[in-house]
């Protein structure tokens, strides 16, 4: 430690060597119940992060985590023309932030004004319903498989979709084979548009997609083929896809589209992907890979 010190004493670092040294100091007088408010403090801060990673803002966040580093660097190294400007546009930062992480907070207030104080400190995602929505995707996509019914589903992961989901009528349903079929029926308003999954419940339907500009893939691919491959590129959620041509099952993940499953090898792509397992069976992530080998569009 006191190597440390005369290390800062050597440098221009007055500021942060007399805040190390104040927090040494209150650490050696911190009670019972310090420790406990810097627990729950820290975990705190902790679960707003978790919120904020479950959500495509979290690009954002990095950014502006990086834009906070370089003006320290910049400040400590003296380069006083970068740290007048990163300071002065920082000087807008909560409202931008505000205007960038609307949706975030929108949700966050929401809980609040619920009084869904335990959503927001334990995670609310439930295996034994994501497991349900699989079987009634698994059973509905086959039924819709025979009769060539157009089908497009979203299991929505970690990455939001609240843009998405504003696009389209929303919902809070949940998911059986009957409603699934009822929704994608030919003759419904909301068949032409995207199904929305959270947490294993319906969220939205009727929902658009953006296409991907991906030129590798088949020319005989469609406007609901070419929506999930371009949603799988944009966000980290698994798409479900049957063709209105040739009712073919398809599932999109990560850019990546694998045509002409079975139910049966839905199910499994479905369970691998959004059911997670503390243990996972390695047999099972290697059977996965041999599903996936053959790329976009093949």
């Amino acid at each position: 430690m006191e190597t440390f010190l005369n290390f800062l004493d050597h440098g221009n670092f007055d500021n942060i060597r007399d805040s190390i040294i104040n927090s040494f100091n209150a650490m050696k007088t911190a009670g019972p119940m310090d420790v406990i408010d810097i627990l729950i403090v820290a975990y705190i801060i902790y679960r707003l992060m978790k919120l904020l990673k479950d959500t495509s803002a979290a690009r954002l966040a990095k950014g502006v985590i990086w834009l906070l580093l370089i003006f320290l660097v910049a400040t400590l190294a003296g380069l006083n023309t970068i740290s007048f400007i990163l300071r002065n546009s920082l000087g807008l930062g909560v409202t931008a932030a505000i205007v960038i992480f609307q949706p975030e907070l929108r949700r966050l207030l929401e809980q609040l004004g619920k009084g869904n104080f335990s959503s927001l400190l334990v995670s609310a995602n439930d295996p034994a319903a994501v497991e349900a929505a699989i079987n009634a995707t698994v059973k509905a996509c086959s039924d819709m498989s025979k009769s060539k019914t157009g089908v497009l589903i979203v299991f929505e992961r970690k990455e939001r979709l609240g843009e998405i989901v504003s696009t389209g009528t929303v919902m809070d349903a949940e998911p059986s084979p009957e409603l699934l079929k009822n929704i994608f029926f030919k003759n419904s308003p909301l068949h032409d548009g995207a199904l929305i999954m959270r947490e294993g419940r319906i969220c939205a339907a009727g929902c658009v997609l953006p296409l991907s500009g991906n030129q590798n893939l088949s020319r005989d691919l469609g406007t609901r083929h070419r929506a999930a491959v371009g949603m799988s590129e944009s966000s980290d959620s698994v798409l479900v896809v049957v063709s209105e041509e040739t009712g073919a099952i398809s599932v999109a993940i990560g850019g990546m589209l694998k045509r002409h499953l079975s139910p049966e090898v839905l199910r499994k792509v479905l369970e691998a992907e959004l059911i997670t397992d503390d243990k996972p069976d390695k047999k099972g992530i290697a059977a996965l890979r041999n599903i996936w080998k053959g790329g976009a569009g093949k």
